[in-house]
């Protein structure tokens, strides 16, 4: 006597909304994630604290100055990558000269 009972699965009637927001949440998601040119900050925050420490204290230099330029500069470009916040830059005052190329004035 087999007495195990089969059920078939039902859609619940809410599924659309459910569906709906499924799709916002992973929309919201993917829009969090920080652009691929900020995780260029543990590189090169690694590179420049390397040559830095090397060039101030020797080979032990460029080892502490590339794990602390790795630790900086990754948490830098976190931050901006979360937060969104622009990377400054320093913006010269210059000219287009007759080839295309750009002069600063200073």
């Amino acid at each position: 006597m087999n007495k195990t009972k089969v059920e078939s699965a039902v859609m619940p009637a809410n599924w659309p909304l459910r569906l709906a927001f499924a799709a916002a949440a992973a929309a919201l998601a993917l829009s969090a994630i920080p652009h691929i040119s900020h995780a260029q900050g543990i590189v090169r925050g690694a590179q420049e604290g390397s040559y830095e420490g090397n060039r101030v204290a020797g080979p032990v230099g460029g080892v502490v100055g590339g794990a602390v330029g790795a630790g900086v500069g990754g948490a830098v470009g976190a931050v901006e990558g979360v937060f969104g916040l622009p990377h400054h830059r320093w913006h010269c005052h210059g000219y287009r000269d007759s080839y295309g190329r750009f002069h600063c004035y200073r």
